[in-house]
């Protein structure tokens, strides 16, 4: 999720754990460990210009439930020595820490891109995919339960904010669970009357809300996209399609880049060859047909066969160009084609 969102959540379960009396210092210290794992991009940069690494070894090692409980258990020891108010209260204060810590992980897997929550175990990122990474419905309870916390500061009403800012937004997110299924149920009686009941697909919400969701299906010759709207929509799903040069893709599976992008995306790219013979992976988790936010030059055709080359990242895409037609996509169907 986005820092806003993460600095808000660390704060608010820190300052609902830690006493009422250090709430202002919690709110404090839950924002900056709320961000903490985010920072392993600047971590990574200096040792690889790679842009297939810098994108698939975000959310490891940072993010990880392995990982992060010891650098919980470490910066609460230091801390502790310093005989501040953590050592007033150390045990109150080791969970609130703990919470700031994991809760920032947890959420992110909520998103599409992938947070692999059990690194160094070479398990695919974990992506429940049922919240974009920016969405007001979660982070508003959060911002508004931080801001009353503050100015309460000690009073009984500061808990109360900070627990039902805890809960609106966790409500929220087991709405999205239930949109989710609620799309993937539509998709899947459209696909299975399309003769698509087996094909991979993955849904995913539209920038800023829960109410409209894309839909992306792998085909054998390329790949379908549909939009469901929670609001407007009846009827049989209906899917866009697009192309995709498969064969290129499957030839050039022993490219390095090309094996850690379907790694990390679970498949989910589309391929194009360039007229100079350029293999170019886009992955379709993030973006709107046909302009996606991902998109790599991986390997390049010499003597027959697809051969690595540096990964070179193209420009990047806002997820949605027009953010006025998606608001009006929400609570309108397209015309019947």
């Amino acid at each position: 999720m986005d820092s806003l969102t993460q600095i808000v959540l660390g704060g608010t379960v820190a300052a609902a754990i830690a006493p009422a009396r250090h709430r202002r210092a919690a709110l404090l210290a839950g924002a900056a460990l709320g961000t903490l794992p985010d920072l392993d991009t600047f971590l990574i940069q200096p040792f690889t210009d790679n842009p297939v690494t810098l994108m698939t070894v975000h959310r490891s090692f940072s993010h990880s439930l392995l990982v992060l409980p010891f650098v919980g258990w470490l910066i609460w020891w230091l801390f502790k020595r310093r005989r501040g108010r953590v050592a007033d209260s150390p045990t109150r204060w080791f969970w609130a820490m703990q919470a700031a810590l994991l809760t920032h992980p947890l959420l992110d897997a909520f998103t599409v891109y992938g947070t692999q929550l059990w690194w160094p175990l070479l398990v695919r990122p974990v992506s429940w995919s049922t919240v974009f990474i920016i969405d007001p419905g979660y982070t508003l309870w959060l911002l508004l339960a931080c801001g009353f916390a503050w100015w309460a500061a000690a009073r009984a009403s500061a808990q109360r904010a900070l627990v039902g800012g805890l809960l609106l937004s966790s409500a929220y997110l087991g709405w999205s669970l239930v949109a989710k299924h609620m799309v993937e149920r539509d998709a899947a009686r459209a696909l299975a009357a399309m003769g698509l009941a087996d094909a991979p697909r993955l849904s995913t919400p539209m920038p800023l809300n829960t109410l409209l969701w894309r839909v992306i299906v792998m085909t054998p010759d390329g790949y379908l996209e549909g939009q469901r709207s929670l609001v407007a929509d009846t009827g049989t799903m209906t899917f866009a399609r697009f192309d995709s040069d498969v064969a290129a893709r499957a030839a050039a599976r022993d490219v390095p880049a090309v094996q850690r992008l379907q790694w990390f995306n679970g498949g989910f790219m589309r391929a194009q060859t360039t007229p100079e013979g350029t293999l170019v992976l886009s992955d379709l988790r993030m973006g709107v047909a046909p302009n996606y936010s991902f998109e790599f030059e991986v390997a390049r055709r010499a003597d027959g066969a697809w051969q690595a080359v540096p990964p070179k990242q193209r420009d990047w895409k806002v997820p949605t160009g027009d953010f006025g037609a998606l608001w009006q996509r929400i609570w309108r169907a397209p015309p019947a084609l």
